[in-house]
């Protein structure tokens, strides 16, 4: 039985034991890569990452043998604090596909990386480590419910130079930034309205689409109810 004294290969050779066939087919439906793939869903990882703990150097032999659930495990399994720019670089470096992106996103903002990454890696042009940019205002706008408005509206123009990224992965992790944005609070919703009503009429077709969706998101009852509930407490 595997716990928190287990090492990595002993971990992954417990992985490869789950092996199912028919939910790697499934998988690849989704737009997961699994050319290095056991089969097992994210919720049954969570419940190993809840068995092993958290151990960072665990997590970087996790990573570095290149499984698809051993990299999972690896990013649930990392301690935030000890986790440094520079690793996170090197592990963008192998992103390929928008799972492995959206779940390190997380990562990176609990280690409040997000202040370092996020203009580096929308400069990127790797489809994967762009997409982890935008991933990361997407989350942080969620989670650092404490951090000032300025920190997201300054993300605003990012978000309007890189709406042109025709790629899938990276514009529906744009609209998603703009999305989270705008739901935070009044003063983020109308900043990001604003933008989403420009990238709506623009030239390009990402922007456009972008646009569209954000607007209709921002605009909709439910989340004018859910802001204005927020600002009267």
């Amino acid at each position: 039985m595997i716990g928190p004294s287990s090492a990595a290969e002993e971990i992954v050779a417990h992985l490869k034991g789950l092996r199912s066939e028919e939910n790697i087919a499934g998988m690849a439906r989704f737009g997961i890569v699994t050319d290095d793939a056991v089969g097992l869903s994210n919720p049954d990882l969570q419940k190993i990452a809840r068995l092993v703990k958290k151990d960072q150097q665990r997590a970087e032999v996790l990573w570095r043998g290149g499984l698809r659930e051993a990299r999972m495990l690896a990013l649930y399994t990392a301690e935030p604090q000890r986790l440094t720019a520079d690793l996170a670089r090197l592990w963008a470096a192998d992103f390929n596909s928008w799972e492995i992106v959206d779940t390190a996103a997380d990562l990176f903002v609990e280690a409040r990386l997000e202040g370092v990454l996020v203009r580096e890696f929308a400069a990127d042009e790797r489809e994967f480590v762009r997409r982890t940019a935008f991933a990361m205002i997407a989350g942080a706008a969620v989670h650092l419910k404490k951090e000032p408005d300025e920190t997201f509206l300054a993300w605003l123009p990012l978000i309007e130079q890189h709406a042109g990224d025709e790629r899938n992965f990276v514009r529906k992790a744009v609209n998603w930034a703009l999305r989270n944005i705008g739901k935070r609070n009044q003063r983020c919703h109308a900043a990001a309205l604003a933008l989403a009503e420009r990238l709506a009429a623009g030239s390009r077709s990402s922007e456009r689409w972008i646009g569209k969706d954000a607007v209709r998101e921002l605009q909709s009852e439910k989340v004018r109810e859910r802001l204005e509930s927020r600002a009267s407490r």
